[in-house]
């Protein structure tokens, strides 16, 4: 897996833009101008693609799962997280 480190951003408050590609050949996350780019092999069916992706970015950030906050688009292929 192709996981950056990202715990510079896990100040609580901060939001986290990012554009996920599901069903991808490996789990990686892939920073791009001011976009972080997560690519997720799970399926976008019953939330399973959303949990793949906060529990991918968490590893990154080294923070628990659980203190990452979907705040916007669930459906969408743009999401907007929160660390709290």
């Amino acid at each position: 897996m192709d996981i950056p480190d990202l715990s510079a951003l896990a100040q609580p408050g901060t939001t986290l833009t990012l554009r996920v590609t599901p069903k991808a050949a490996r789990n990686r996350i892939v920073a791009e101008d001011d976009v972080l780019r997560v690519y997720v092999t799970t399926v976008p069916e019953d939330g399973k693609a959303n949990a793949a992706v906060q529990k991918l970015l968490a590893k990154a950030l080294g923070v628990p799962k659980s203190r990452l906050t979907l705040l916007r688009r669930h459906t969408s292929r743009d999401k907007v997280f929160q660390v709290d």
